[in-house]
């Protein structure tokens, strides 16, 4: 993958225009052994990097800010192919509508939320700072908020968040400790 300092990108005329996913041929055949997770990061690194280079102007990754994630989120919109019912349709709040209906087709949030975590990974991974990941700033979190919950409105649905599936409780019947309860804590409060 590029690294942060070679992600200063000039304007190609060729691909003016155009977002495209660009494999990198990097010097190790990692595409070969890398994970499914890793593969993907890797295109979507490469699809943000072509979209800064057809930006206008073409736009370094030094440069770059949530305001520009945020332009790039909205940019994605136009490619998504959830439906999101607006407050004036019918349908509105209804997870399995009964006929067809004009609203636009989005991104899930679901989506953007796993983009989003990949690209900050990916920053990082390329050489970026933590504190200037343009991927973790706080108005990339509120859109990312924002379009959950007008999903979530629009469907009828709500997100929920997972709940960690832990494993079962492993017995060990020689060593069982007693922990007695904690003591009973006593307010003390000074009368004036």
């Amino acid at each position: 993958m590029d690294s942060i300092g070679e992600m200063d990108i000039s304007s190609n005329s060729q691909n003016e225009g155009t977002l495209m996913n660009v494999s990198h041929n990097s010097g190790t055949s990692s595409s070969s052994t890398s994970s499914r997770y890793e593969n993907q990061k890797r295109r979507d690194w490469n699809t943000f990097g072509q979209y800064l280079k057809n930006h206008k102007p073409p736009l370094a990754l030094s440069r770059c800010s949530g305001a520009h994630v945020l332009e790039f989120l909205r940019y994605l919109d136009q490619f998504g192919k959830t439906k999101v019912h607006t407050p004036i349709c019918p349908f509105y709040g209804h997870p399995n509508p009964p006929a067809p209906c004009p609203c636009p087709l989005r991104q899930a949030w679901g989506s953007l939320d796993a983009l989003i975590g990949r690209l900050r990974a990916a920053f990082e991974e390329n050489g970026g700072k933590p504190e200037a990941n343009p991927f973790g700033a706080r108005a990339v979190r509120l859109y990312l908020r924002e379009v959950r919950d007008l999903q979530s409105k629009a469907r009828g649905i709500s997100y929920e968040k997972k709940k960690r599936k832990r494993p079962p409780p492993q017995q060990i019947p020689s060593l069982q400790l007693q922990v007695p309860p904690p003591p009973p804590v006593i307010n003390k409060l000074k009368v004036r």
